[in-house]
């Protein structure tokens, strides 16, 4: 019995995340570069799925804007539980046409394989619906004041999302719930009386909770990331003035840097390392200072312009080094404040962000106290096709 319609993808990206740590709900982190519901998207692109629709929470528009970029139309907004989602993405789904089948899954499974869909998408031919799973190989025990009985294992398996539906089917059997809160949409299925099959799952699919599953993420997909170099240089020369911008603080002095910015050398120098890297040109070609509205900018506009390209091509900076280069002034007692505020316009933690200063022994320009110059290594990951 083959299935009639399209097929969707109905993927689930409405929760919190709290569990991990942090502010950000986890299905927005990034890992490589890239946020964890845009890789979901990414596995779901696949023959036998005609379009994917994505369950978001309550004003987290903008997020998912950010993440995928346009990718996708626009998303459905979910409930209080996860089965509130599901059950909102369905009715939205059912709203436009309905489906043959749907395959609903979990944003925090990111790394589904094209032979999990296909193994689900074929058990539909038979069943009403169909799972991944995994069997069990740890023992399994009660737990008592102290550990308790062992669980028999072998008649027991681990599920994983997708699962797949026959998609008025699972529309029914949702709307005909009352057990309270469900674990899966399997047991919502099975409630209704449909038969649920069982395909063989993937160790891949294991759900991002904790931080360590964050970690172990970052670490299976550091492979599809190459690494690039960037070199930045700049020098503004002394006029009049009670202070020098540099690394994004002021430093009082006897004398200012002629710009037409700030003239924030470490920033400068920075930002076009950063270009550098991305082969993105120089700062004067993103902010030619033919252009008036640039004097007097702040500089951390443009180093916040360079991160924003980064994230923009799914990338990653993975350190800084900056060198300032002048008599004076002394830039040590100031060098953590630089750091902190560099790290912060980066969002990097302070130990990827390095702030060296050295002289050239009375020589040059900078040696003759004519002006300051910095010079500057970024270094960034991205995506082996870029």
């Amino acid at each position: 019995m083959g299935i009639r319609g399209k097929t969707v993808a109905l993927l689930v990206a409405a929760g919190s995340g709290s569990r991990v740590g942090g502010e950000l709900p986890k299905q927005y982190r990034k890992v490589a570069g890239k946020a964890l519901l845009a890789h979901a998207v990414d596995a779901l692109q696949h023959p036998l799925i005609d379009e994917i629709r994505v369950v978001i929470g309550a004003e987290q528009e903008q997020l998912y804007a950010d993440a995928l970029g346009g990718v996708l139309g626009g998303p459905i907004e979910g409930g209080a539980e996860r089965q509130d989602s599901v059950r909102k993405g369905l009715e939205a789904i059912a709203a436009e046409g309905g489906a043959g089948a749907v395959l609903i899954h979990d944003a925090a499974r990111p790394f589904l394989t094209a032979d999990v869909i296909e193994r689900l998408v074929a058990a539909l031919d038979k069943a009403e619906g169909a799972v991944p799973a995994l069997p069990v190989v740890d023992t399994l025990a009660y737990i008592e004041e102290h550990l308790g009985d062992v669980v028999p294992r072998e008649a027991l398996v681990r599920v994983q999302t997708p699962q797949a539906f026959r998609f008025d089917t699972i529309l029914a059997a949702h709307r005909g719930w009352v057990g309270g809160v469900a674990t899966d949409d399997a047991q919502v299925a099975r409630a209704y009386g449909a038969t649920v099959a069982i395909v063989e799952g993937d160790r891949m699919l294991e759900k991002l909770t904790f931080e360590a599953d964050f970690a172990a993420a970052e670490e299976r997909l550091r492979g599809r990331l190459v690494s690039r170099t960037g070199m930045g240089f700049d020098v503004h020369a002394f006029e009049p003035g009670d202070g020098v911008w540099m690394g994004g603080i002021l430093i009082p002095h006897d004398r200012g840097l002629k710009g037409h910015s700030d003239a924030d050398v470490v920033l400068h120098a920075v930002t076009d390392a950063i270009l550098g890297a991305l082969g993105e040109g120089d700062i004067g070609q993103h902010f030619p200072p033919s252009d008036p509205k640039w004097r007097g900018a702040p500089s951390s506009l443009f180093i916040e312009h360079a991160r924003a390209l980064v994230d923009v091509r799914n990338g990653r900076i993975d350190h800084v080094d900056a060198t300032v280069i002048c008599e004076a002034p002394k830039v040590g007692p100031h060098r953590d404040a630089m750091r902190t505020r560099l790290a912060e316009l980066l969002r990097l933690p302070l130990s990827r962000v390095s702030i060296k200063a050295t002289t050239t022994e009375r020589l040059g320009f900078t040696g003759r106290g004519e002006g300051i110059a910095a010079q500057a290594i970024a270094t960034l990951s991205l995506p082996e096709d870029q």
